[in-house]
């Protein structure tokens, strides 16, 4: 006679009644019923790995914690620890499969670590998954913890986690214009303010620019990182500790200060830190900065890129795909544009993290779901658009030099450099007749015995138009009838 066939499936209990689950399956009733009921985005919490991480890490906090105040025995204790440590390493994140959009203030993302480390930690102990008798996904896994203080703490562990990557990546991008900055050093072209002509400078300070003012994000996300190491854990419920051992928080911020390496302290006020979100905003704020300043950097590069023949021609993007599919030869800035699109989603991620924020009642702020996806998604994307723009754009960029000396050469522009030596009347009237006239200025100054040749060619030099060499001497000021 046959072996009997493995059961396919194993039968768990809630409050609300039993339900069959796939037998292989590490998640369990409480995760089984959320996915049921939360069809909405079709993205698991899985696709943020540092959220996963981050709640591992919280668990194993908590179990270390337990097991040294008493309230866990050793046994227990430290398969909750090895079976969270699995999660930590990257095992098992394909189990996490609860929607990121949920109701509950992330009772359902709770309860899928705990069912998912209890059954890790069961399986390790030769037992089978489900046997809860033996360890329970509440009663162990869960000891001394909540809802209201594992999630948000989580997700700002997985925040300051994943806000590396960004950093590194920003970084990253900031030498990358740096570089280009470098190389563009000693091209003169024409300034531009409100989109008109206005004084020359070089296309490496346009450069430098840009990498100056991505270090200057570089500095307030990292200011802003430190609003994450705040956390609640010991809060339980609403912030009264409630179910906890008195030594529990203390014990479990010290284990989990050692396990993330992160700077984290509990707040003074447990009750306030449940339900305030504010950090969150602010967190976000600083996110929609950087995602704005690189969206007009992204914007300059499209115009400064533009043309080839008709725009201004005055940079090369590296061409990475056909633009048209009826006019040949034609290639987009496609690189600035996706960037200039992650942007625009960071904004509105902003947006939602606000009211979120805003619309928190009472004790606990039920919207931290979609507070912890917004984020993290705009972390998520932000670090994948700089990447893309520094490989497939701006390491590629070449200057149009030519072109820029034709247009710095017929600029009325540079007059602004000759008017502590001829005044700015005589400046603007001679402006005035080579814009009527089409002539190079130069000539229409020597010509009105203004300055000499020498004069005029010294102080027309690339580092003086630039500011790159200070004028230290001014030469008389002459001022004959200069016709308009």
């Amino acid at each position: 006679m046959a072996a009997d066939a493995p059961a396919l499936t194993r039968t768990e209990t809630d409050s609300l009644g039993s339900m069959e689950i796939p037998a292989e399956a590490y998640w369990g009733i409480h995760t089984a019923r959320a996915d049921a009921n939360f069809p909405i985005s079709k993205r698991p919490i899985s696709v943020y790995p540092d959220l996963i991480r981050a709640l591992a890490m919280v668990k194993q906090a908590s179990a270390r914690a337990n097991k040294e105040i008493g309230v866990l025995d050793a046994e227990r204790a430290d398969l909750i620890d090895a079976a969270a440590q699995r999660v930590i390493d990257g095992e098992f994140h394909e189990q996490f499969t609860v929607g990121v959009i949920q109701g509950g203030a992330g009772t359902s993302t709770n309860m899928n670590a705990n069912e998912v480390i209890t059954n890790i930690a069961l399986e390790m102990a030769g037992r089978a998954k489900g046997d809860y008798a033996f360890l329970s996904p509440i009663d162990h896994t869960n000891r001394s913890q909540s809802t209201n203080d594992v999630y948000p703490t989580a997700i700002k562990v997985g925040l300051s986690l994943t806000l590396r990557s960004l950093l590194e990546e920003l970084d990253l991008l900031r030498r990358s214009f740096l570089a280009k900055a470098g190389e563009f050093h000693g091209v003169l072209k024409v300034g531009r303010t409100q989109l008109q002509d206005a004084v020359p400078m070089t296309l490496g300070q346009e450069f430098h620019g840009f990498a100056t003012t991505l270090g200057e994000d570089h500095s307030r996300l990292t200011e802003n990182a430190s609003l994450m190491f705040e956390v609640n854990m010991g809060a339980t419920a609403i912030g009264t500790g409630i179910t906890t051992h008195p030594d529990y928080a203390p014990s479990v911020i010290k284990h989990l200060r050692a396990i993330t390496e992160l700077d984290l302290s509990t707040a003074t006020d447990l009750v306030e830190s449940t339900s305030d979100t504010g950090a969150f905003m602010s967190f976000s704020s600083s996110l929609k900065r950087n995602a704005i300043k690189l969206s007009k950097i992204c914007n300059d590069l499209r115009l400064l890129s533009s043309g080839p023949q008709a725009g201004f021609g005055e940079i090369n993007l590296p061409p990475k795909q056909a633009g048209s599919s009826i006019m040949p030869g034609k290639v987009n800035p496609v690189i600035p544009e996706v960037v200039n699109q992650v942007a625009f989603s960071v904004v509105g991620a902003d947006a939602t993290v606000t009211m979120a924020v805003e619309g928190g009642q009472l004790q606990l702020n039920a919207f931290e779901p979609v507070i912890a996806h917004s984020i993290f998604q705009s972390i998520t994307w932000m670090r994948q658009a700089m990447w893309t723009l520094r490989v497939n754009c701006v390491d590629g960029i070449t200057a149009n030099t030519d072109r820029l000396g034709a247009m710095v050469g017929a600029s009325v522009g540079v007059i602004t450099a000759l008017t502590p030596f001829i005044g700015y009347a005589a400046a603007a009237a001679l402006a005035k007749t080579a814009l009527l006239t089409n002539r190079n200025v130069a000539d229409l100054v020597v010509e009105a015995e203004l300055m000499t040749r020498d004069e005029v060619t010294k102080q027309l030099s690339p580092a003086r138009l630039s500011g790159l060499e200070a004028v230290t001497q001014a030469i008389p000021i002459i001022t004959p009838e200069v016709s308009g």
